[in-house]
């Protein structure tokens, strides 16, 4: 911290108008001053120096608060009356009154109440508003909005002196306490500012949002406003009048005129007091004063950079503003895109089935492969300057703009939605009909065919190889990436030197390996999964000559699908329950998983104590699958060998599935029985039909194809989730040396950076270019834990702001909610909602209910009965393997994890995507396992 702000954290009373902030003409940096003026003050205080109209007051700073805390010996107090970890109103409720007893029994120092007596005689004496300034308050990752107290129309010095104290005393109240645990705030070392602010005689006043709070649009204010003081709109008491503006034709688009029956207005003798309003049918607010509000919300939004809430004011024919703080629930829009022309955006996140941001280094390994890719189509461009991944809300997103204002793209698009994310697909259809999305260009362009050539002409062939030779050329294709992936493992190990020097050439080495190497092999394995793809629509087209069944042959045909051989992750699911066989068949090792926990189990077989059984079983699976892991596609994110707690829970859970007729491996056997009598079964259909018996030649001819081929769909990812972690652990490793050297403080430091970031730390040591690079990290991981915390992202983000939640719309029925059918079949049972597979608690029997899945949720699949998620659609990677091994699904359905609850009974019908909900039923609690 500065020497500045040093000197100022020792001052009690800190004036906010502009005149008095400045120093020998020095502005002071209002970040400097959360610490001292909590968020509300610090806030005011940037809104002073702009010169914008904020009434005059002054700030009691932290300090003060803590002089209280200590004079009258608080804080142990304050910590010993905190529940441990109890987040139930009543529990909270009773810590905060005993704390803020304990504040009403203190007295004020005598130095700090003859600072606030001074400060508030300069102003006048006037009547003020008093409120509370939390230093965690209104900060852009979290919203303390109303959990502290303010205290309106203050008059006099001992009523303003009682206010300061209530004041610091509603830094404890229930909600306060509760949303602090809820978020990991930690409590100790919390202190409270406080804000006089002179009080505004408001004729009206309200709310303002700089940006559409509810669909995110950019361009559109929305202003709520009532007579009297905005209180009335706080507290709910008043139905107010809201209107909507364009901010970029500075007009009022939208008006609707509530009935504004009361109004709070200041009582004489100080409070606020409520009071009918007789012109419940007026405008609050004329048209003109509406549009200079909006004008200023625009310059204090502008300040900032973000969407900003504002309480404001209007009285004798002037604006005032109150406060301004960042509009927390709008989701980011990616960086240096302006609204026009219109940007769509799709999530990577919904195509991987993991919405958790990423790292900056796993989402620039993305950004690689994308570039290495597009040399198919001899497209050069590098990761800084290709446009179809943009980052927001350390999220990766795909732009389909192009492809939208294309004739042929807008048909396309909608096409390949309905395979990948069939809620998203409603979406597009939708936005096709915005004048500012129209068609640029009509067809395909000689250039864009000429590219399409160079990657369909290859990809023809190989299929073509493939549908000939399935067998001979999936193993060929297969046994190329291994050997791939074996060079580049020697290639990394032959990189010598100090850690710089070998940071260094690896960050020049992943990039060109991924060039080298990508584009041959991406079309070897596309080509495969076309083959298995290409044979699967080829057999439903032919289908089309059978006599409608039940609704037709789709899952007759989907049943085709089931116990897929050679897919890498349903090889490992059962690779893992082959581990936990061989674990049963040594009581000892059984012993051993009964008399310790997940976590324990782990760190002994990380230190080779394990017994023999066990620690021979899970060698051999992590040899194969150890570079997997939850969030496998973020280069950044630790995998099972770093710490295989995850895989040992799951193996907890496979041990208690007796081996017989529900064992995994019996179920996936009896997923490929079905699948041939499934083939046979339309095979002999078609045997009936004219020209039958080359029909059902054809149909075992696709038939054997989609079994040989369609299981490699995975292979590309398993390749990527490999060479990502090799890469990884390398970089671990000079991590480690660079901690020991004290150039890092953790060791992973190095993934909160690009790859070219990494190069100009390893050839540019600190403060050689000027680049704080502890400083660059620390926020970047700081960003990356808020958006953690994140429960929801959209599954398409336009450039004006506007963000699209919703799932799959439902039919309208009571009890019922609507997906897309993934995976058929029908199934009854408690649901267990979902959002960490290393927390899951799955019982054998139950519903999954889960944001979306990527690889290491795949274990729980052979204990779950069925499968929910929030995103998704038919080839995404969890209604692939919900097919596979045979349980019903349904993805894309809106706010599954909220609307269903653990332990309500459902009916899941995943041939048609409805989920009925039968009732409620007490939460499954989890039991001790028996071995």
């Amino acid at each position: 911290m500065s020497r500045r702000v040093m000197s100022q954290e020792s001052l009690l009373i800190i004036p906010f108008e502009k005149s008095e902030i400045h120093s020998d003409n020095e502005k002071t940096n209002p970040g400097d001053w959360l610490a001292v003026a909590g968020g509300k003050g610090s806030n005011l205080i940037r809104l002073a120096q702009a010169g914008l109209p904020v009434p005059g007051g002054f700030i009691l700073s932290t300090q003060a608060y803590r002089a209280f805390i200590a004079a009258n010996d608080l804080e142990t107090r304050i910590l010993a009356a905190l529940p441990e970890g109890a987040e139930e109103m009543e529990t909270l409720e009773a810590a905060s009154a005993s704390i803020r007893a304990l504040f009403a029994d203190g007295q004020i120092p005598a130095e700090t109440a003859n600072g606030i007596r001074a400060a508030y005689r300069s102003l006048g004496g006037p009547a003020v508003a008093v409120r509370s300034s939390a230093t965690a308050e209104d900060l852009p990752e979290l919203s303390f909005a109303g959990q502290q107290d303010t205290y309106l129309n203050v008059i006099g010095e001992a009523a303003l002196l009682d206010a300061v104290v209530k004041c610091w005393a509603s830094l404890w109240t229930a909600r306060a306490i509760g949303y602090r645990m809820r978020n990991h705030v930690p409590q100790e070392g919390m202190a409270l500012a406080v804000v006089v602010q002179r009080m505004v005689p408001a004729e009206v006043s309200g709310v303002l949002f700089t940006a559409n709070p509810l669909s995110g649009l950019r361009s559109e204010t929305v202003i709520d406003a009532t007579f009297g003081l905005g209180e009335g709109i706080v507290s709910g008491q008043v139905e107010p009048d809201h209107f909507g503006v364009d901010t970029q034709f500075g007009r009022v688009t939208s008006r609707r005129l509530g009935r504004k029956a009361l109004a709070v207005r200041p009582r004489d003798g100080g409070g606020v007091q409520s009071e009918a309003n007789p012109e419940v049918t007026r405008q609050a607010l004329p048209d003109e004063v509406i549009l200079e509000l909006a004008a200023l919300g625009q310059r204090v939004a502008a300040m900032y950079g973000q969407p900003q809430d504002i309480e404001w004011a209007w009285a004798e024919g002037r604006l005032s503003l109150l406060q301004s703080r960042t509009v927390t629930s709008l989701f980011p829009i990616p960086s240096a895109v302006p609204a026009e022309p219109l940007q769509v955006f799709f999530s990577f996140a919904a195509v991987q089935g993991m919405l958790d941001p990423m790292t900056p280094c796993g989402r620039d390994a993305i950004r690689q492969l994308l570039t290495a890719g597009a040399r198919i189509i001899d497209a050069h461009y590098t990761a800084e300057t290709q446009t179809i991944l943009f980052e927001a809300g350390e999220r990766l997103w795909i732009r389909l703009t192009p492809l939208l204002r294309n004739t042929v793209g807008r048909k396309l698009v909608p096409m390949a939605m309905a395979f990948i994310e069939p809620s998203t697909r409603q979406i597009i259809l939708q936005l096709l009909d915005e004048p500012n999305l129209r068609p640029e260009r009509e067809g395909i362009s000689w250039r864009a065919r000429r590219q399409l050539a160079r990657f369909f002409l290859p990809l023809a062939g190989n299929v073509v190889l493939n549908l000939l030779s399935p067998s001979a050329r999936r193993k060929a294709i297969l046994n190329r990436t291994e050997a791939v992936l074996k060079e580049i493992g020697t290639r990394m190990a032959a990189v010598q030197g100090s850690p710089r020097e070998r940071l260094a050439q690896l960050s020049r080495l992943f990039p060109k390996m991924i060039e080298e190497f990508l584009p041959h092999n991406l079309i070897l394995f596309i080509s495969l999964v076309a083959s298995g793809m290409a044979s699967l629509n080829l057999l439903r087209v032919r289908l089309q000559d059978l006599p409608s069944q039940n609704g037709g042959w789709t899952d007759t045909l989907l049943e085709l699908t089931r116990g897929l051989a050679y897919n890498p992750t349903t090889e490992m699911d059962l690779a893992l329950w082959a581990a936990a066989c061989a674990i049963r068949q040594d009581p000892a090792a059984l012993a051993e998983f009964a008399d310790h926990s997940a976590a324990e189990m782990a760190q002994r077989w990380m230190a080779g104590g394990s017994h023999p059984a066990t620690q021979a079983a899970l060698s051999s699976f992590m040899q194969r699958y150890g570079g997997r892991g939850l969030g496998e596609i973020d280069l950044g994110r630790p995998r099972w060998v770093e710490d295989p707690t995850h895989v040992f829970e799951i193996l907890s859970g496979y041990l208690q599935i007796q081996p017989g007729e529900h064992a995994p491996d019996e179920t996936f056997a009896r997923g490929a029985a079905s699948s041939q009598r499934a083939l046979e079964q339309l095979a002999n259909a078609l045997g009936e039909t004219h020209g039958g018996w080359i029909k059902a030649q054809q149909a075992r001819f696709l038939g054997r194809r989609i079994r040989e081929l369609m299981g490699t769909r995975e292979s590309p990812k398993f390749f990527m989730v490999r060479l990502f972690a090799q890469f990884r652990w390398a970089l671990l490793r000079i991590g480690e040396e660079l901690v020991k050297a004290g150039d890092l403080a953790h060791a992973d430091d190095l993934l909160y950076l690009d790859f070219r970031e990494l190069h100009d730390f390893a050839t540019e040591p600190e403060g050689q270019s000027g680049r704080d690079w502890h400083r660059r990290i620390v926020e970047r991981r700081e960003a990356y834990q808020r958006e953690l915390l994140r429960r929801q992202v959209p599954r398409l983000l336009l450039s004006d702001g506007r963000a699209f939640y919703d799932g799959m719309a439902g039919n309208g029925h009571a009890g019922q909610l609507t997906g897309s059918p993934v995976s058929p079949g029908v199934v009854e049972g408690r649901v267990r909602v979902v959002f960490d597979p290393r927390k899951a608690g799955l019982l054998p029997g139950e519903i999954l209910v889960c944001p979306g899945t990527d690889p290491s949720w795949t274990p729980l699949f052979l204990t779950a009965a069925g499968l929910i998620m929030e995103v998704g659609g038919m080839m995404t990677h969890g209604a692939v393997v919900a097919r596979e091994y045979g349980i019903p699904a349904a993805v894309g359905v809106d706010r599954a994890t909220s609307q269903l609850r653990t332990g309500q009974r459902v009916r899941l019908n995943g041939s048609s995507g409805v989920i009925e909900i039968l009732g409620e039923t007490h939460p499954a609690v989890a039991e001790t396992p028996t071995f």
